[in-house]
């Protein structure tokens, strides 16, 4: 009996962009730290740095240098994508740009996002086709990868062939100076094309599932003044978030968004061989993987599932995930590395809050 073929959405190729400064825990060691509103910490900055990269795993981060804006790294990993997919870049159908806060500029701390991110990569990579579509999807930390999944929902419906989707960010410049929590954030931008490809059996993206928990977590992130009252930024707003409260959740929803992820392929955990996940705090994907396998009655767990790379780049929102997965195709995270025919599974957390997952076959 001959199988009919049907369309999936693979990966034509992988583009990122890391900032070359590096900011180590050390150079927080002159902050001036709030605890809170008018509260200075009473804690050494010795005793913070160092409770925080136990706490995070994150000993140093990237940020751009003064004269970048988001789109700007957005249009470099975007084109580091198109040169290592070899594709015409007037076939692309769309170009979505996932981020959260626009482009604010170093000596400006507003959002500006008009025209559009997408629509200004568009023009960078200088793309005259009317017929691609640009446009921005701000969805916190998963937007990348809700981006993705819109894009394969544009794929499988026949409208698109190809789709550019990156996530870029700088954090650096909307996370609060004297706030504890600014040592998490970090600057960077990833970009995948995604293509159609016909094939009788499945690969590419297999399924996903997403979720937004707004009624009683909507408030876990958000957007407030500095902690210091006399900081220099008086009208600027900053990005704040209820850690502790935001490690519960995500202990407990992730998990099942994947396991929901998985049971929608009827793809048993064992068949994974990678689970690449969004870095918000090493501990907490570690506990999050550790939760993951017990769904499924597992105490071991597989060595190298998990390629992390947030001790060394931070967190960078949307372009945590297509950065590590170009590392990894690009033979630049030994030892990890995925083979034609891996399973692998994608998974993010973040404002709204938001949750996705997405299973993937190489």
């Amino acid at each position: 009996m001959h199988m009919s073929s049907k369309i999936y959405s693979i990966i034509k190729g992988t583009g990122k962009f890391i900032p070359s400064k590096i900011v180590k825990n050390e150079d927080f060691l002159t902050t001036e730290f709030y605890d809170s509103y008018d509260k200075k910490s009473p804690k050494t900055n010795q005793e913070i740095t160092a409770k925080f990269e136990e706490i995070t795993t994150i000993s140093e981060r990237r940020h751009v240098s003064n004269d970048l804006v988001t789109s700007d790294i957005a249009f470099f990993a975007a084109e580091d994508a198109i040169n290592s997919s070899k594709i015409n870049k007037e076939e692309l159908d769309y170009i979505i740009v996932a981020h959260n806060f626009g482009d604010v500029k170093h000596d400006n701390r507003r959002s500006d996002i008009v025209p559009s991110l997408a629509a200004r990569v568009k023009y960078k990579l200088k793309i005259k086709n009317p017929n691609c579509v640009a446009y921005d999807l701000p969805f916190g930390c998963p937007g990348w990868l809700q981006a993705t999944i819109q894009a394969d929902y544009y794929i499988k419906s026949g409208d698109a062939k190809r789709v550019l989707v990156i996530g870029a960010d700088v954090l650096s410049r909307i996370s609060d100076p004297n706030d504890r929590d600014s040592m998490l954030y970090a600057d960077g931008a990833g970009a995948v094309i995604w293509e159609a490809k016909e094939s009788e059996t499945p690969i590419g993206i297999l399924s996903h599932a997403t979720r937004s928990d707004t009624y009683e977590y909507s408030k876990m992130l958000y957007m407030d003044k500095s902690f210091n009252p006399n900081s220099e930024h008086k009208d600027a707003l900053f990005l704040k978030m209820n850690g502790r409260r935001l490690y519960q959740y995500a202990l407990t929803t992730v998990p099942q968004a994947i396991e929901t992820c998985l049971k929608k392929f009827n793809t048993p955990l064992s068949e994974i061989k990678k689970v690449l996940i969004h870095q918000a705090n090493g501990k907490m994907d570690d506990a999050i993987l550790k939760r993951l396998y017990a769904l499924y009655n597992i105490t071991e767990l597989p060595k190298d599932i998990m390629p992390m790379t947030i001790s060394k780049l931070g967190n960078s929102s949307v372009a945590t995930l297509p950065t590590l997965l170009d590392l990894i195709l690009k033979d630049e995270l030994k030892p990890h590395e995925i083979n034609k025919g891996d399973s692998i599974v994608f998974a993010s957390v973040g404002a709204g809050m938001n949750i996705n997952a997405m299973l993937y076959k190489m």
